[in-house]
């Protein structure tokens, strides 16, 4: 019998900010494998403002989660390892070719045009605390948000899923658009309704519960 593979192998942080936790990317990985069953494990690295060893910068440049390791495959990037899962199954990414493109084209729109524009509207919430300049930064940065949202509604329409078939797309966009503050995204029901159809799928609650259980375990840890 040819020798079992073994468990492909995602990174998450031992140490994460209350602010951040449930927020962290190795939750979209987890998602897109809960969706297709596939089992996994996972390494706990450093906390989110740690340095990082020269070893894990070796497998990811910014010493950021998740890296994704698959028998020689080392993979960094939310992005770029939703494909490689997608390819193995059309639950994920479709093998039509038009719709797989699409699919891939919604996961890279969610992470260019989309999430830079919310992560700034976080980053400054979170930074700007106790500031004399966050609200001026925060009144600068949101029409931005505001206006990706709007077009991200405009296209979405009524359909439960940004084309006929769940996709990774579907995950990354859904995950960006948790971190939206709940005021940013009231003038578009059908963003609401479509990041709680998302997050009440089977698979992300399972794949949510798993990070939030790692994240216990790392506390626990010794420093």
């Amino acid at each position: 019998m040819p020798p079992t593979p073994a468990l492909p192998e995602i990174t998450a942080y031992r140490s994460v900010p209350d602010f951040a936790c449930g927020r962290i990317k190795d939750i979209r990985i987890r998602w897109a494998l809960d969706e297709i069953g596939r089992a996994y494990r996972t390494r706990l690295i450093g906390g989110i403002f740690e340095d990082k060893a020269p070893a894990y910068l070796a497998d990811q440049p910014f010493g950021q989660v998740p890296v994704y390791k698959e028998d020689d495959l080392i993979l960094f990037e939310s992005g770029s390892i939703l494909i490689h899962i997608g390819e193995g199954d059309a639950r994920l990414l479709p093998r039509d070719t038009a719709a797989r493109g699409r699919a891939i084209s919604w996961t890279i729109a969610a992470l260019n045009s989309v999430e830079p524009m919310i992560q700034t509207l976080v980053v400054l919430t979170v930074k700007g605390q106790g500031t004399d300049w966050m609200a001026g930064a925060i009144d600068a940065a949101k029409p931005f948000a505001e206006q990706r949202l709007a077009r991200l509604s405009e296209a979405l329409g009524q359909r439960d899923w940004l084309e006929a078939d769940f996709s990774i797309g579907d995950i990354v966009m859904i995950d960006v658009l948790r971190n939206a503050s709940p005021a940013l995204l009231a003038p578009h029901a059908n963003l609401t309704a479509y990041v709680a159809r998302g997050t009440a799928r089977p698979a992300f609650q399972s794949a949510m519960a798993a990070h939030l259980a790692d994240c216990a375990v790392g506390e626990a840890l010794p420093a």
